[in-house]
Parts: structure tokens; sequence; C-alpha cells
């Protein structure tokens, strides 16, 4: 008796134990529509895993940044994990998601393009709609580039961080004028111009690509439809034919005869100031701006677009499913979507990458604090040339195995 008496005891105590637990366990764990006190109380003391492109310094910087300012005001570490291309870690998260590790991930936040989104959201690899539930969400603006990703609907699943646009950097000593189209940019090089882009898959070249695409289908109203759409609903070649007809042309005339190609858009700016290009590519708008003041491009370059507008998009971070730290994930992505992360980011002193934020929404020092931001000569003019949408994200693999296939080594 006494012998059951303790066994009793002892499983009374550890059922007890047990309820103990499992009531702080779900009491500490956030959902995605969390209230955001809870959020930050469950954030204190956590390291989030933030997987990031590591290819520029300045972005490097800005982040270590955004980490001393997280430290210091939310009790949480931001970890930057340097990546060359973040569809590795997708693929990497969808072996985790096929054997079942659902849980203690090594990856809290990610830097994502629309393509991965894609991937992930098809996958169900992301861990809910936690964007709707950030305070800052409300001072972000409204757009269809935030609203869908590549022709895919976001819904709160992942977090807007900034703007992008295809600009094209020139020397206005050397180019004083310099192709506005698709078929200028073909006259140029045929007389002498000089001029490269990344081989893709690298992103740059992918979206030069995309550019051109949709630049040579604009007559054909059928033909842009199908570019909105998933692309095993179009006939591929069919669509397409105009885009290697034009490239076949184009590439022997370019900077390595179509057998070497830049390795990134950083390289062909590197290649502009070493005046062995006409012409650079950039994803940022602001990117000059930041590079003269950097002493890595003179004074007299300038940014434009093609004369019918270029591809622009938004940029996002997201949590995935399994992430070890989401509440101190939804601090990080809530504090880049604050009026002063946002404007050191738009500033070219330290990064220049144009903000999601709505300036209506900001209150008047908010507003002066991007008032103050110097964008200078070099950068794209507020407001000129139109921004075209991406293509539907299937699209990007699809024509980088075909370019691969017809034009890689």
């Amino acid at each position: 008796m006494p012998g059951s008496i303790v066994k009793t005891a002892i499983s009374g105590v550890l059922i007890a134990c047990t309820l103990i637990i499992l009531t702080f366990s779900s009491a500490w764990a956030v959902e995605p529509d969390s209230s955001w006190p809870e959020v930050l109380e469950e954030a204190k003391g956590q390291t989030v895993y933030f997987n990031a492109w590591g290819g520029s310094d300045r972005i490097n910087q800005y982040l270590q940044w955004a980490s001393s300012r997280l430290e210091q005001d939310y009790g949480v570490t931001l970890q930057h994990v340097k990546v060359a291309d973040i569809s590795e870690i997708v693929g990497q998260l969808e072996a985790a998601k096929s054997v079942g590790r659902n849980g203690n991930g090594h990856v809290d936040l990610m830097w994502v393009n629309g393509e991965n989104f894609a991937t992930m959201k098809s996958s169900d690899l992301l861990w809910g709609a936690f964007a709707d539930n950030l305070p800052n969400a409300g001072l972000v603006r409204q757009s269809p580039s935030i609203t869908s990703d590549f022709s895919v609907p976001v819904e709160g699943l992942e977090s807007p961080w900034g703007g992008a646009q295809l600009v094209f950097i020139v020397d206005s000593a050397s180019t004083s004028n310099p192709p506005a189209s698709a078929a200028e940019l073909l006259e140029f090089v045929g007389n002498g111009g000089r001029f490269a882009y990344p081989a893709p898959p690298a992103f740059h070249g992918t979206t030069l690509v995309k550019q051109l695409l949709i630049e040579l289908l604009a007559d054909d109203a059928k033909a842009s439809a199908a570019l909105t759409l998933p692309v095993a609903q179009a006939d591929f070649m069919s669509v397409t034919i105009p885009l290697w007809v034009y490239l076949d042309k184009l590439h022997p005339q370019l900077l390595g005869g179509g057998s070497s190609w830049p390795i990134s858009g950083e390289m062909t700016l590197q290649l502009l100031d070493d005046a062995e290009l006409d012409i650079a590519i950039s994803f940022n708008p602001n990117e000059a701006s930041a590079a003269v003041q950097n002493d890595q491009l003179p004074d007299t370059v300038r940014t434009y677009v093609f004369e019918n507008g270029t591809i622009g998009n938004t940029h996002f971070v997201t949590i995935p499913w399994n992430a070890s730290a989401k509440a101190g994930a939804m601090v990080a992505a809530n504090f880049l979507l604050s009026p002063e992360a946002q404007a050191r980011k738009a500033d070219p002193e330290f990064w220049g990458d144009p903000t999601v934020l709505d300036m209506r929404a900001l209150d008047e020092a908010q507003r002066e604090i991007f008032d103050a931001i110097d964008l200078g000569k070099w950068a794209l003019p507020m407001g000129e040339g139109d921004v075209l949408s991406e293509p539907h994200a299937s699209w990007a693999a699809a024509l980088e195995r075909a370019w691969i296939e017809r034009y890689g080594q």
C-alpha cells in the first residue's frame, strides 16, 4: 500500500509538471495573430537567424546597424546569415519539410524574391499571415507589387521591405544618347556600343531577359497576357520565339561575344567604372547615387529606364513554418518597416534602397527624415519611367533553363 501511495503521488506530480510545462509552452508560443505585447515579451532574448544576400558591403553594414538597434530596443539579436543564393535555403527547407522536421529550424527570417516566395507558398513552407499583424504594416503604401509578388497573392505571408526597378546607368561624359528600347539597344551594340549582362540564373541577367521579352511581346496582346499566368498554361516556345531571335542577334555583339559574361549586376558597375562597358545594370534606382558617394563611380554617371518603362517589384522578408524564433522574427520584420529603418535604408549614404512606406501615412517628423535624404543627380529622377509588372513567378525558371540550354557553356 505505501508503495502504491508513493507511485500515485509521483504520477500526480509528473502529471502536474507536464500540465505546467504545456501551459507555459502554449503561453509562450506566439501565433501570427498574437497580440503585439505577447510578441514583444516572447521575443526578448531570442536570436533571429536572418538569411539574406551577403554580397554587398553596404547592405551588410546596414544589417549590422539594424542588429544593434534591435538588441538595444527589444532585446533581440539579429544574426545575418550571408547567403549567395536564397533559393539554396528554400531547397534546404523543402528537404526539412519532406522528412518531417517541423520544429527548431535554423532559419528564422528570410529575404526572398517573388520566385522563391512562390515556391515556398506552393510547398507550404511559410508560417502564416504574420505581416498583417505588424504595427508598422499600417504605414505601407498599397500597390499591386505589394499585394501580389510576381503575380502570386501575398496574403500577409511576407512583409514588404523595399522597392526595386530595373535601371540602366551610363557615364554621360562618354554616352550622351543611350538606347531607350530593346530595338535601340540592338542598334547601339551594332554601332560599337559596349554592353553585357550577367548570364542567367544570375538575378540581373534573368531580369533583363524578362524585360526584353515583355517589350518584344508588347504588340501581341495574347502572348503578353500569357506572361501573367503560370508558364505551364502557356505555349512557352511559341511565346518566347521573338526573344531567342533577338538574343541570337545581340549576343555576338556583346562584350565577351556571348562566350563570357559578368557574374553580377555589381560587376557591370565595376566594368562601367573601368570604361570597359558603356551601360551598367542595376535593380535599384538609387544605386548610382550610393556608388558615387562611395567613390565607386564617377560624378558624371546618370540613371535612366527604357522609354516604355522597365520591370519593377517589391522585395520582402518572410518567416518559415519551422522557425525557432518566430516572435523575434516578427519584431525584426516590424523594425525593418519602421520610418527610422526605412529612411536609413533609402539614404544612399547607407544603402539607397527605395522605401515601401506611404509618406501620407507618416507624421510630420517622420516625413522630414525622408525629405532630408539627398539622392543627387545620379539616381533615377522621382516618378520617371513606368514600372512594368513582373511575369508570373514560374516564368523565371523556365526562361533560365531555356537560356542555359541555348547559350550556356
